[in-house]
């Protein structure tokens, strides 16, 4: 019999207080650009009307990075009956859009959260109202369906199977809301990248350790590209890629915050899946939390972290359950960017083609970012060019160096292509 939850009480807040980071973004439904000067009240979940904090975004449309109580860090890292995250409201307003509230959004110990809001512009009769958002508990705290054990590889050789010929990062994946049997559902066209990020901070906790965090990363986008690869809703025709329902997929949340140490391993690691010798299609990586649900030859969550804790590597941590066939494999091919990374860092001295096409995206980012420095397009990379790469990571959240290494390559391409809406398909 599972032990009965408690909730997070929030205390008065100490010096010695557990505190977790929150920043918020709002950016405008309308040509994906940010919003500045908008408000943002931050309440807790059980105290809506006592509004804790309110602050305003900047020209970017970027709110200040602000430290929240949050239950002790001990509680996310062992399985507890406890919840180890504390719940907020946040109500964002800004002249001339449609506001929106989150309800329940996840504040973790020691780790920064990050609130992703886009508003819709009033309709012309000027009224408008708000849009709400209830975030569920975390599937390692509530309780969720277990998944539903299928074959890691799937067959190919059915009649009218379509599959790819080779593993592609698809610009969107299409969200069910809901099981594939319930039509009443909702469909969400979701960002790949933003896709991978919302499951991982649904399903793992980002205190963890940076291995364990990578493993089931790439075991969530190994799945997810499975799904992909063999069109395996499609072919059963369903119109959506995969679902949010736990029993037949991962958990994903319309508009729930994530966590920057998944953010950061996302965008590192984006491009990889999980093979096996002679195996075409990425591997169905499946797991478990390995608490409350077992899952024999299968990766768990919290047996996942306990290896992290032991220094295991990712790839350790990955056949540790899968076997030593399993292997972390690559694509270049990646849909919805201008073109893929060179293969190379850019940095000061470089120059050609990759310079200058980062150069024209660097500056069109500029007229929208006012933070980040226009450069001059001469396939020159610079002390000018440099700056702008550098403003730009700061700016999200990257490691702000000046050097343009892979993960700040396909930011700058996806936040090039969202401000232009031009995207030259790979």
């Amino acid at each position: 019999m599972p032990m009965p939850k408690r909730s997070f009480v929030y205390p008065a807040q100490t010096d010695t207080q557990s505190t977790g980071g929150l920043e918020v973004d709002v950016l405008s439904s309308s040509g994906n650009r940010p919003i500045s000067g908008a408000t943002i009240d931050i309440a807790y979940k059980g105290d809506p009307e006592h509004i804790l904090e309110e602050i305003t975004t900047n020209e970017s449309g970027r709110s200040d990075l602000i430290q929240l109580p949050a239950p002790a860090l001990d509680l996310s890292l062992e399985p507890s009956a406890e919840q180890p995250y504390s719940e907020y409201n946040i109500t964002v307003k800004a002249p001339g859009y449609e506001p929106v509230i989150i309800s329940g959004a996840e504040i973790l110990p020691t780790v920064n959260a990050i609130q992703n809001i886009t508003l819709d512009p009033l309709p012309s009769s000027g009224e408008g109202t708000a849009e709400s958002f209830v975030i569920p508990d975390h599937t390692l705290y509530g309780d969720y369906p277990p998944k539903i054990i299928e074959d890691e590889i799937k067959p190919t050789t059915e009649s009218g199977e379509i599959v790819l010929n080779r593993v592609v990062i698809p610009e969107f994946i299409v969200v069910h809301n809901g099981p594939p049997s319930d039509t009443s559902a909702q469909n969400y066209y979701v960002p790949y990248r933003d896709y991978i990020k919302n499951v991982a901070s649904s399903e793992i906790y980002a205190t963890w350790p940076q291995s364990t965090i990578f493993a089931n990363v790439l075991a969530i986008q190994s799945f997810t590209l499975n799904r992909v690869y063999t069109e395996w809703y499609r072919n059963r025709g369903y119109p959506f890629t995969i679902t949010s329902s736990t029993a037949y997929d991962h958990k994903w949340i319309p508009e729930r915050n994530i966590f920057d140490t998944i953010n950061s391993a996302v965008d590192s690691i984006f491009t990889n899946f999980l093979s096996r010798p002679n195996i075409r299609q990425p591997i169905l990586t499946q797991y478990c939390d390995g608490q409350r649900v077992t899952c024999p030859g299968l990766m768990t969550q919290w047996g996942s972290k306990d290896l992290g804790d032991q220094g295991y590597s990712a790839s350790e941590i990955l056949k540790y359950f899968y076997g030593d066939t399993i292997y972390i494999n690559e694509t270049t091919q990646v849909s919805g960017v201008p073109s893929s990374f060179p293969g190379y860092a850019l940095t000061i001295g470089s120059s050609g083609a990759p310079v200058r096409q980062l150069q024209e995206q660097l500056n069109a980012i500029a007229d929208v970012y006012y933070s980040i420095p226009n450069v001059a397009v001469d396939g020159i990379y610079g002390s000018g060019t440099a700056a702008a790469v550098k403003a730009f990571q700061e700016q999200f959240r990257l490691p702000a160096n000046g050097i343009t290494d892979f993960p700040t390559w396909y930011k700058i391409s996806s936040i090039y292509v969202a401000v232009t809406r031009i995207a030259e398909y790979s």
